[in-house]
């Protein structure tokens, strides 16, 4: 199941503003990037997806996406408050309910112990630094209720090496360890690893047809073999733990 540049899972990874002369042109990379992915065929295949990822995170009825793309994953939930960011307006198509708010989520105003549920897919290999993740991740748990929990969710470098670097925005190499470490050191409890979740995309030679998607999500021993990228399930203790 595999190979591209980019995994295919519908996410933009969040920047904080367009480009400027001496940076990378993101909406440029991410039309070249995309050029032969339908955007009905990446909102099937999340179709498929976020309904796993949404029970493991505990159905959460407040979910955050802070790195939406163009709302895939919280469009395919039925969380009753659902709140995406992105640095690009992808309100256009998107269902109204939704809180869509354009900007950086490492920067932009969160309500502080609100959500329960919160998703990161396909974001922190993109940050400057490690620090920078522990920043954010700390920012993440401050906005999230007592008991709530994150996911997640990134190609694992252990296992997509020699493609990972192909991204021309990813700048650090994480896997399920790594990523283990920094939920940990920013206060939550660790609650679910699964190394190999994902292929590192739907594209390439092999269909993504929905129900290809869905008989994979359901033969978790295929993922030993085509999974790429980590799933991390971590929770914010409550004051009583």
């Amino acid at each position: 199941m595999a190979t591209p540049s980019e995994p295919d899972t519908g996410d933009t990874p969040e920047r904080s503003g367009t480009h400027s002369e001496t940076g990378i042109d993101y909406e440029r990379l991410y039309e070249f990037r995309f050029r032969d992915v339908p955007q009905q065929s990446r909102q099937a295949v999340w179709d498929e997806i976020a309904p796993v990822v949404y029970r493991w995170l505990g159905e959460p009825e407040r979910v955050l996406d802070p790195a939406a793309g163009r709302g895939e994953f919280i469009s395919a939930i039925p969380a009753r408050e659902r709140w995406a960011v992105d640095w690009v307006d992808h309100t256009e198509g998107l269902d109204p309910t939704v809180t869509f708010v354009v900007g950086d989520a490492r920067t932009i105003e969160l309500p502080g112990d609100h959500f329960d549920g919160v998703f990161v897919s396909n974001l922190l290999e993109h940050f400057p630094t490690q620090d920078d993740i522990g920043t954010f991740l700390r920012r993440l748990r401050r906005s999230m209720a007592p008991g709530g929990r994150i996911a997640v969710m990134g190609p694992n470098f252990r296992y997509c090496a020699a493609e990972y670097f192909d991204c021309a925005d990813h700048t650090l190499a994480l896997t399920d360890g790594s990523i283990e470490e920094h939920l940990y050191a920013a206060g939550f409890a660790i609650e679910r690893v699964v190394p190999r979740f994902l292929p590192y995309s739907f594209r390439g030679r092999h269909p993504q047809a929905p129900w290809v998607v869905r008989r994979y999500l359901a033969m978790p021993f295929a993922w030993r073999f085509f999974g790429r990228q980590f799933l991390v399930v971590a929770s914010r203790p409550s004051p009583s733990a």
